[in-house]
């Protein structure tokens, strides 16, 4: 599993970059739903989001998921060539598969990477 150190991790398997605001789904999460076939981004550039405000719609070949903010702020840019290439999610989470980035974000409340990995692990017994 790859599990950047220099991200910030939610329960729900999001990702957050505190230096650029960028949120998308962990390698845990993209191993977990397998072939990605369909991203839908469910805000703008310009909104308000909270904490767990469904951010996107993920489907899979064998499961959908909702994918939340892991961080309040603004949104401030919108990957919308996700769409059209959801399959990024499956071979880039961390790079070209970034899905929003959030203004004014906080990274408090969220887990570093050794914890995030401890977290998946007992998860996946």
């Amino acid at each position: 599993m790859n599990t950047p150190a220099n991200l910030k991790y939610a329960k729900s398997d999001e990702w957050f970059d505190p230096a650029t605001g960028a949120v998308g789904i962990s390698d845990f999460a993209q191993n977990q739903l397998s072939d990605i076939v369909f991203v839908e981004i469910l805000v703008d550039e310009g909104e308000e989001v909270t904490v767990g405000k469904a951010i996107a719609s993920v489907e899979s070949v064998k499961a959908s998921a909702e994918i939340y903010s892991p961080v309040a702020g603004k949104v401030s840019a919108v990957n919308k060539g996700l769409s059209e290439k959801p399959e990024t999610l499956n071979s880039d989470p961390f790079g070209d598969a970034w899905m929003i980035k959030i203004e004014g974000g906080s990274a408090d409340g969220l887990m570093d990477a050794a914890a995030y990995e401890a977290d998946c692990a007992g998860r996946a017994h």
